[in-house]
């Protein structure tokens, strides 16, 4: 069973930086694709961005050129760097995994497994 665990969340000022991390285990051959989802109070739950098994990533519009994804195979470690923070990107964000094949669409709904969440709180 794939286990995740995020870290990195923070309060930050509109401008500024910051870099998630989600340590997975216990994914296999059959997890072809991580993400990170996003959910603020009162609003439903947003992908934010995902990577497939060959690397290649997938970003909700609204993070477009503001968020970049990745992975460290060796270290077992997803990351989300998030730089030029809005007061909108304040949300608890969720590193997650989806198994069975197929293609990332960066949607909650495809996803398996989930971490328990950190929160981003940006301020303006």
């Amino acid at each position: 069973q794939v286990q995740l665990v995020e870290s990195g969340g923070n309060s930050v000022q509109a401008g500024g930086s910051l870099r998630l991390s989600c340590a997975a285990s216990g994914y296999s051959d059959r997890t072809h694709c991580f993400g990170w989802i996003r959910q603020a109070p009162g609003k439903e739950r947003e992908g934010v961005a995902a990577i497939d098994r060959h690397g290649r990533p997938i970003y909700a519009d609204s993070v477009k050129g503001r968020f970049t994804i990745s992975s460290d195979n060796r270290k077992n470690t997803l990351y989300l760097q998030m730089s030029s923070l809005k007061p909108e990107d304040t949300a608890t964000y969720y590193c997650a995994a989806a198994e069975g094949g197929g293609a990332c669409y960066n949607h909650p709904s495809e996803y398996d497994y989930w971490g328990q969440g950190t929160q981003v709180t940006v301020s303006s």
